[in-house]
């Protein structure tokens, strides 16, 4: 277990008010915690109190607690109005702002962003209708990628890879989405397909910054091994930290006057498909990413509390982290990655997780409540719990990863086996196009 803040070394715990929306940084919450903070949590939809019962403290009103917080972080897109206010009353706020939450929620707006930034966009298109987007497709046949805009994005499912090089499949799919999304989605994203690698870019903005090392990630979202499957939420992530390499320079580094300008502190990431010619953005997560930041905690080796307190406060940090890789595995249960609370109640509420054997190391908070000391799934998703580990390679990581989740049991758990064995191949690429150095 972690051990408490030394008061003597002039770091001292903090108070700590969390901001949500759907509960989604319980696991972040519960480390500073066990680091000694003294931690209060608003969570504003109705369907996700129930998360992480027994792990802290919870409030049903955010506002009376903001003078007793000493750093405020908002863990989703949502909140950036209220972030920008409360960083002008004077408050650390971490997460947030105006500007960054129009960077997610609108796509065009961000990829325009990106190009005046001097980033290389891919050929993108926005259509207010499925029937422009349809049009569209098959007047211009191509290979596409299909994105929702909006909070819409957040349903991965939505997202669809075309493989047709006349767009077919493309045509096909907006047809079925026209006729069961039509009302939630209003606004749909036609990207040109790219052929490279996936990687993604991320790190802490103090408001002046980026703080080194930058987290370099690499997301598998399709359910099942071998990139087959509806995209979810995330299945897993394999990741490493670096120093300012080329990835870094052309991508978030660019974007450093804009989040300057902006007064946004926070965890900031770019998307993108790297190919031999340019670095392509795909797009921008100006928050936590999960399961990314949980699988982050494997590998820094600074103190948390006293790491995002500096962020938020706009000052310098030194951040330790491990040298390696560090690999995170989703533990799932129905119906995930779809809703469906019926399913859920059948097959996954109120399971008992047992652990095999002592120590929790690389074990993280999902959807769970703690209950007469045992640990139980809750919420309607079936997203239980990550998983992680880390080693010198990748294959070390990965072996430590799945050695901790052999060691679980639930009812009807499921998993992805394949988290980082991509990194022999795109590492290789990645190392030829001179983008790591």
């Amino acid at each position: 277990m972690l051990t408490p803040y030394d008061v003597t070394n002039g770091n001292g715990h903090k108070n700590i008010l969390f901001l949500s929306y759907e509960a989604c940084a319980g696991d972040l919450a519960w480390r500073l915690k066990q680091e000694g903070h003294a931690v209060k949590w608003y969570v504003q939809s109705k369907a996700d109190r129930g998360l992480y019962d027994g792990f802290f403290d919870k409030v049903d009103d955010w506002e009376p607690h903001k003078d007793w917080a000493e750093l405020i972080i908002v863990d989703d897109v949502g909140f950036g109005p209220l972030a920008d206010r409360l960083r002008k009353e004077g408050k650390a706020v971490l997460g947030g702002s105006s500007y960054t939450d129009r960077l997610e929620l609108d796509r065009d707006f961000g990829a325009q962003e990106m190009k005046a930034a001097g980033l290389s966009i891919p050929d993108s298109w926005e259509f207010s209708s499925f029937d422009e987007a349809i049009k569209f497709v098959q007047t211009h046949p191509d290979r596409y990628v299909v994105k929702p805009s909006g909070k819409a994005q957040h349903d991965k499912v939505l997202s669809f890879v075309g493989n047709e090089a006349d767009g077919k499949d493309v045509v096909a799919i907006l047809e079925r989405y026209k006729k069961g999304w039509a009302t939630k989605v209003r606004t749909i994203q036609i990207q040109k397909h790219l052929s490279g690698v996936e990687v993604a870019v991320g790190g802490y903005f103090n408001g002046q910054d980026f703080i080194l090392p930058v987290c370099i990630n690499f997301e598998h979202k399709r359910l099942f091994p071998g990139e087959i499957g509806p995209s979810t939420g995330e299945m897993g992530t394999a990741m490493f930290f670096s120093g300012a390499n080329r990835l870094y320079r052309e991508t978030i580094e660019k974007m450093v006057p804009k989040l300057r300008e902006s007064g946004f502190t926070g965890y900031f990431d770019i998307n993108c498909i790297a190919t031999s010619r340019a670095v392509y953005p795909l797009e921008m997560t100006p928050r936590f990413g999960y399961p990314t930041v949980s699988i982050q905690m494997e590998g820094v080796q600074s103190p948390w509390g006293e790491f995002l307190h500096a962020v938020a406060t706009k000052k310098p940090y030194v951040l330790k982290t491990q040298k390696g890789f560090q690999v995170g595995v989703v533990i799932a249960l129905p119906p995930w990655p779809f809703a469906d609370l019926d399913t859920f109640r059948k097959f996954s509420e109120d399971a008992v997780i047992i652990f095999t054997k002592p120590g929790m190391d690389g074990i993280h908070l999902g959807d769970v409540k703690l209950e007469e000391g045992d640990w139980k799934i809750t919420g309607r998703d079936g997203y239980a719990l990550v998983v992680t580990g880390s080693g010198p390679t990748m294959e070390e990581a990965h072996r430590e990863t799945y050695a901790r989740v052999k060691t679980i049991i639930i009812p009807n758990m499921f998993y992805r086996t394949d988290i980082g064995h991509r990194w022999r191949k795109e590492g290789d690429l990645l190392h030829t196009w001179g983008l790591l150095a």
